[in-house]
């Protein structure tokens, strides 16, 4: 029932006769790329010294935090006596 149908008399597939309309275009390879030393060499300068930036904002800000709920406790019990 589900069984595919195939044709009695298979006709074989035509043969190309289409030439093609122009000529393919000719690659040219790309001429190798120089990189300049001091460019990569600032980069990873430029990297390292906003990781570290980084790196002290986030230090800064939970030295902040602790400092901040190390006060609210001691307020808080300050108050309460």
């Amino acid at each position: 029932m589900f069984l595919p149908k195939y044709p009695e008399n298979p006709t074989p597939p035509p043969a190309h006769t289409h030439a093609p309309a122009s000529p393919a275009p000719v690659r040219r390879s790309m001429p190798p790329m120089s990189v300049d030393h001091k460019a990569v060499i600032a980069l990873v300068v430029g990297g390292v010294v906003l990781t570290a930036l980084l790196a002290a904002v986030a230090v800064t800000a939970i030295s902040v935090a602790i400092a901040a709920v190390v006060l609210r406790s001691l307020l808080s019990q300050h108050n309460r006596r």
